[in-house]
């Protein structure tokens, strides 16, 4: 066998064990569940900071808006849920007892 075709398959054989290393050291992520916004009006926030609360205001949601969180797999901050917001489709921060409708639609 040549060195370049050792080199060629060291190199394949490198890589390979590379992309199946990293593939199986990846989280799955976790899609929101559907939910609607119970309350009359919900601020939504860029993020949640734990020494002063929401930041970044974004936008007021609206009762029936559908957004999305999985209980138990996104995180609730001192009641501030991260919550996926399905009309611009980006991340934010709404308060917990906003979310409800689980699952309808």
């Amino acid at each position: 066998m040549s060195t370049t075709w050792r080199t060629g398959l060291a190199l394949v054989l490198t890589a390979a064990s590379t992309v199946i290393a990293t593939g199986a050291s990846q989280a799955e992520p976790t899609v929101p569940d559907h939910a609607v916004i119970v309350c009359d009006s919900a601020s939504f926030y860029a993020n949640y900071d734990s020494s002063s609360g929401p930041a970044g205001f974004k936008r007021t949601l609206a009762r029936g808006d559908k957004v999305g969180h999985t209980r138990g797999a996104h995180p609730v901050y001192n009641g501030w849920a991260a919550t996926f917001d399905f009309g611009p489709n980006d991340w934010g921060f709404v308060r917990q007892e906003c979310l409800g409708g689980y699952g309808s639609w």
